[in-house]
């Protein structure tokens, strides 16, 4: 049942865990079952504005068309795609959101103002399509602009929300990706809550994910329009671009949580402009930050090394976990602030511990019990989460490990002796 804003504030309030002598709100989600193992990781801006249609209690995963194939796109290639999830056994752990993004529709309305799929590219239209996707297990996703035109010069749906969120709806899409071009200077608390009501008056289930750059903060207020936001401007194939996004991500961690999601952009991961450590650095804190991980390569093509990566299960539970608290940035040191320790808490009284080397050349990068919110006495079980196993069963007030340069080491902590607060 839905909670109201206040009364969520009051429940965060209330219910509460001492821990080290801090105290911690809880997610309101979370009715008071699970107490979290850390005060440091501040959660109490979530669960409070939440859309709660019943998606995204976890983040959306998926695969999206535009890192890769931008505008050559068709049906085709859709379809092959979400054979592919099938095939390479992405769709079984969760990569269901098959989403086309722009340029696949006409140039303009038909005479009833209707969009209309580009009749080249897209000859059986989008229903069919659906169809295609729905029967293999699969989920559709559109693309959509919340002003006069999409990025690519396509129709937008301002000022006709309603009109094209009953014709997503008939043709079975399960997702919209709404974008922020040609906006008309109309501010986003205004273009992008019609669409919300659009689509909730189709009686359709569909996920809505905001796309409008993180513009005008939308941490602040999209919780109670989409079920996820982005934060950042449009990644690219580089170092660079993947490492400033999760910098710039990392400043609204408190505010994403089961419901509505912080979305840092597509995985770039299997493009080719990052190496393999640089790809599996990007997995891993994508998978940590709780951002939806939506593939961006092309997987009909996929390489074994891009697979690994992109499979890893217990990586991938790292994100979908259910306690859903956003991991973040807990301390760095070292040339550069370079060496970087990530963290956040799960299920489970776990945490999840990222080692991030930004830098060039290979270091040993050490995390300190007292940034985890851990008292040092506490002795933790470490698991190596990309070796698959446990280097340390009795590790007591810190940990570290060697890291490659632009690499990262991803990891588990268990606690042994966990004290529950009363």
């Amino acid at each position: 049942m839905a909670m109201g804003i206040l009364g969520a504030i009051v429940y965060a309030q209330l219910i509460s865990v001492t821990v080290s002598g801090r105290v911690q709100p809880l997610h309101p989600y979370l009715n008071g079952q699970e107490k979290p193992i850390s005060s440091i990781f501040d959660t109490s801006n979530y669960g409070i504005l939440q859309l709660n249609n019943g998606l995204a209690t976890t983040p959306q995963m998926g695969w999206n068309s535009w890192n890769f194939f931008a505008c050559d796109i068709n049906e085709k290639v859709i379809k092959e795609t979400a054979d592919a999830l099938i095939s390479t056994g992405l769709a079984k752990l969760g990569y269901d959101y098959v989403n086309i993004d722009d340029c696949w529709s006409e140039l303009a309305r038909d005479s009833e103002g209707q969009l209309v799929p580009e009749s080249k590219t897209f000859p059986s239209g989008i229903k069919a399509l659906a169809d295609y996707v729905h029967s293999k297990g699969l989920k559709l996703g559109i693309y959509s602009d919340a002003g006069a035109f999409t990025c690519q010069v396509r129709p937008g749906s301002l000022f006709h929300e309603s009109d094209d969120a009953k014709l997503f709806a008939s043709w079975g899409v399960d997702y919209l990706k709404y974008d922020n071009c040609f906006n008309l200077g109309i501010p986003p608390k205004k273009r992008y809550p019609p669409m919300r009501d659009a689509l909730n008056a189709t009686g359709r289930t569909i996920f809505y994910s905001l796309c409008e750059w993180g513009v005008d903060d939308p941490a602040l207020w999209a919780g109670t329009v989409g079920n996820s936001w982005r934060t950042t401007d449009d990644i690219n194939d580089s170092w660079a671009s993947m490492t400033t996004i999760a910098d710039l991500n990392d400043k609204w961690a408190a505010y994403a949580g089961p419901g509505g999601w912080n979305d840092p952009d597509m995985l770039e991961v299997g493009n080719g402009g990052m190496t393999h450590g640089e790809y599996r650095a990007h997995f891993s804190i994508w998978s940590l930050m709780k951002a939806p991980l939506l593939i961006g390569c092309d997987v009909r093509n996929i390489t074994s090394e891009t697979l690994e990566i992109l499979s890893n299960e217990e990586v991938i539970a790292v994100n979908q976990d259910a306690l859903g608290v956003q991991g973040r940035k807990v301390y760095a040191y070292g040339p550069d602030n370079s060496y970087q320790v990530w963290a956040g808490p799960l299920s489970g009284q776990r945490l999840a511990v990222v080692l991030w080397n930004r830098g060039l050349k290979a270091a040993t990068i050490m995390v300190k019990w007292d940034v985890l919110g851990l008292e040092s006495s506490i002795s933790v079980s470490v698991r190596d989460l990309w070796k698959h196993e446990y280097v340390s069963e009795n590790s007591r007030a810190s940990f570290s490990a060697r890291v490659a340069g632009h690499a990262s080491e991803m990891y588990i902590f268990t606690p042994k002796l966990i004290h529950s607060a009363s």
